[in-house]
């Protein structure tokens, strides 16, 4: 596995476990559909929130949820017009990134409603 495959893997752990102790359901990791993609995808009662995890090591660039750009936030929204579909879902639901920064210890930070 790759260096940046690997923290990414870690990064949605952490992030998965992070929505967990805040309460939310984890309902799938790596949804799939058709080329599109949703790192996490969780729930509580009326609600569904569609997570885009980004890690990062080196901020030189920007920060990790600024390469979500508008193609990748297009994409997600694809993934889960069909997971919505594909389950009936009749709730709210919602689009957040949650960046991470991996330096001598992870930083995260959990942006709510980050596209539409």
């Amino acid at each position: 596995m790759s260096k940046s495959n690997k923290l990414g893997s870690e990064g949605e752990q952490l992030a998965a476990h992070y929505l967990e102790n805040k309460g939310w359901k984890i309902l799938e990791m790596n949804y799939r559909h058709s080329r599109y993609e949703i790192d996490l995808i969780a729930s509580k009662p009326k609600m569904l929130i569609f997570v885009e995890v980004k890690a990062r090591t080196n901020i030189s660039f920007g920060n990790p949820e600024a390469f979500v750009d508008d193609k990748k936030a297009e994409n997600v929204m694809k993934a889960a017009d069909h997971f919505i579909h594909e389950h009936n879902w009749q709730g709210d639901i919602r689009f957040d990134i949650i960046s991470i920064f991996k330096k001598d210890f992870m930083e995260l930070e959990h942006i709510e409603d980050a596209f539409h």
